[in-house]
Order: C-alpha cells, then structure tokens, then sequence
C-alpha cells in the first residue's frame, strides 16, 4: 500500500468507536506473535502532562545510549509522530510494510479492533522489529482498559496530573477517573506519582486511591517532590530551572507547567537509574534541554507573539492561563478556541475569560468537534466580543488581522487545531 492507502486503511470507518477492553488487543498481538513480550516499558498515564512528560523521559534514555521508543497520542501534525524510535518519526514505508503486515490478522478478528487498538498493534511491533532497548508508552485515555494496559509489569508506571476529562467515559468524581488510571498499576510493580501541594482535595480523592490500589498490589508507591525546584526563569526561547542536585537545568519548553513535568520525569529517570539503567547527571541535563514536543505552549513567532497549546479540559486551560499570566503580565489575548462536542465550555473558559481580548471560533475538521457557531453561541454570555471564522484557516488570519505588533494570539482547545493552524500561519502575507 501507498502512505496515502495505509492512513486511509487506519482510519477506515470500520474501526470506529471507543469500545472498552482488552481483549481485542490481545488477540490481535497475539495473532503478531506477541511482539510487546519482548519489550520493556515505562507506562504514562494521567490527565493532563502525559506527552511532555513521556518526552522528556524518551529524551533523556536515548542520551543515556539507549534505543528508545516513543509511543503518543494524539499526533500534532502528521500520523508518524505516533511513534517514534530515538526522535526519528517512523517512516512512511515502514508504516505501509507494517500495516501491510498486520492488515490480514486485523480484517479476520470477528469482534473488529478500534483504530487506537490497530495503532497500538502496530507501535508494538514496530517497536519489537527495532529492538527497543525501552519504549516510553503513553495510555490513550484512562488506564485501565486502555489498549496500552494489555503489557506485562513495567519498569516503571508514572502518573501525571489527575483532572476532569473523558468523565463519560471515566466517570464524574476525581475518584472514579484517578481509579482509572490507576489500572496501570501492576501486581509487584512500581508507580511514581504526580502530587498537588496544599490540595487536600486532591490528596484525599487521588492520592488516597493509588496509595490503596498500591497496596493491594504489593505495588511500591514513590510521590514527585516538587519542593526540589526553585529558581524558575521564563522566556519565550526556554525556561530555567534549578533541580536539586543537578543545579540549573535548561527546557525548550516554555510553558508555566513544564518544570513540574521535568521534575515527574526526572524521578522516573532516578527511580530507572535504582533499577539498573545507567543515567548519568549529564545526560539528564542534556536530554532535558534537547526535548523536543509540538504543540505545548509553542511559540511560533513575536510580533504579534502567536501561541499553539494543546489545552483541551478545565486544568489544562488554567495551566495556560497561567503560563500567559507568566508570560504576558496584564495583557490581554485573542484567542482561537475549536473543541470537541462533549467539552465543558463554562468550566474550561472560565480560567482565561478575564485575560481574553476577544474570543474566534472555528472548528476542527472532525465529526465529533462542536460547530463553531454554537462555540459562539456559548462563548457570547461572557460579554468578549466573539468572532465566528468557522475554518482554522480564517480564524488564524482573521487573529493577524486584528492584532496589533505588540499583541498577543493563543489558539487553544484541541491539538487537532495545530496543523491546520500552523499552515496558515506559516503562509500569512
């Protein structure tokens, strides 16, 4: 098959849909010969994190000399991203040879794999065909019943951020989702687990639940420490921050956020350094300062500054609302919003209506993405002049339209925006 067949073969309607479960997963890997049992991994689950803080782990290995795979989802701009061996996206004739390769075994399963099944499917073998030393795999949604979860005890399971996201699927309370991810928690096994300072809440509802499951599973339970960090510098080139003991490190990553995924996956690298994984300080400090990761906070350009994030529920919102505050004190900011339809507008505007200059919707080329006129609809009741461009591209010019040299523009609320995004802005005379 072309690249252009093979994508259309993955994202061929007959794997729609989200359908709880393992068990086609692991029929389909084991019609492949079981390639994941030749793996070993760290397992990324968490609300809100998960890929800046899978990179930075994936980064670091590959300096530390180990052949690292990198397993995320969703992709900013193109499918390759989905997995990526050392930094190197997987080729567009790999993917072809691969899915040609799994396509008989897939078409033949009388209960059909879902598209992330198939994806999944495909990034273990092509992860077992490169001989990964170590393969860093982020879950899909949730843990538990994730395709991702089909793998035996990790090396390491590492938790992000807990928050409101997918609770249709996860369920309402922090409870249920934290219970969700925490699935990947095996028997024996180890977890390190991202904590929230002075929130009770969160220590009673989340922590309380791993520390639980932990326990029925004889599993040992490690808390990131967050008072290693001090010393904090942002700008829009990279953010410095001091880790004890490694002094001043270096994040491309501009983000508010990003020094506290940078301490989760630090100690995910020092629990792997406990195991046996040779790491040293210096390939911490220059796996930290080479990671590279679309869509987080990324600056493409200055006058006007022009922002992508990938915020898409109630905390990643706050966490760019911050980042902006950081930033761009008093300052206000156009912002281009596309969301799915099952978003909680009120919830997620809530943290940046005070900061918006005015609000342009569009909408995602996607069937589950709210339209954006009723985007507008919604967004209108917060007294913010609101623009309805309906197509991303319209949006991004219509942004650079009104801005003046000084101003700031922020497109947020999926990262099925960046592509579309980054194309029309790259080609804006």
């Amino acid at each position: 098959m072309s690249i252009k067949e093979t994508l259309e073969y993955i994202h061929n309607v007959k794997w729609r849909g989200s359908k709880p479960g393992l068990l086609r997963t692991q029929e389909l890997l084991g019609a492949l010969g079981n390639p994941e049992k030749k793996l070993k991994f760290v397992h990324v689950a968490g609300t809100d994190g998960k890929g800046s803080t899978s990179a930075f782990i994936a980064s670091v290995l590959t300096k530390a000399g180990y052949k690292t795979g990198l397993y995320v989802s969703p992709y900013v701009i193109c499918f390759n991203e989905r997995m990526q061996v050392d930094g190197e996206y997987i080729s567009d004739n790999e993917l072809s040879q691969l899915t040609n390769e799994i396509r008989p075994f897939a078409d033949a399963m009388e209960d059909s794999p879902t598209e992330f099944e198939l994806i999944t499917a495909l990034a273990m073998k092509y992860f077992s065909s490169k001989e990964c030393d170590i393969v860093v795999l982020e879950v899909g949604m949730g843990g538990r019943l994730d395709s991702t979860n089909v793998i035996d005890t990790p090396q390491l399971a590492v938790i992000t951020a807990i928050g409101y996201d997918h609770v249709k699927e996860l369920g309402p309370t922090l409870r249920d989702i934290a219970r969700e991810k925490a699935g990947i928690i095996k028997s024996g096994g180890d977890v390190l687990v991202y904590v929230k300072p002075h929130e009770p809440n969160y220590e009673k509802e989340v922590i309380g639940v791993f520390e639980r499951i932990s326990q029925e599973r004889s599993a040992r339970l490690c808390k990131v420490d967050f008072s290693r960090i001090s010393g904090t510098e942002f700008s829009l080139e990279s953010t410095k921050m001091n880790f004890a003991p490694y002094g001043e490190l270096t994040l491309p990553l501009v983000g508010a956020y990003q020094p506290y995924n940078a301490a989760l996956a630090i100690t995910a690298l020092e629990k792997l350094r406990e195991k046996g994984y040779k790491i040293s300080d210096e390939n911490i400090k220059e796996g930290i300062a080479s990671v590279k990761w679309q869509g987080r906070f990324e600056i493409l350009g200055k006058n006007p500054v022009f922002i992508l994030d990938g915020a898409h529920n109630p905390q990643g919102i706050k966490a760019t609302a911050e980042s902006l505050t950081s930033h761009f004190p008093n300052k206000k900011v156009i912002f281009i919003v596309g969301v799915m339809a099952d978003k909680d507008i009120d919830a997620m505007m809530l943290h940046i209506v005070s900061l918006a200059q005015a609000f342009i919707t569009v909408a995602p080329d996607l069937s589950r993405a709210m339209p954006s006129e009723k985007l507008a609809e919604k967004l209108r009741h917060f007294e913010v002049p609101v623009i309805d461009c309906r197509d991303i591209g319209k949006g991004v010019r219509k942004a650079l339209d009104m801005a003046q040299e000084n101003d700031v523009i922020c497109a947020i609320g999926s990262f099925f925006l960046h592509a579309p995004a980054k194309e029309a802005y790259e080609k804006y005379d």
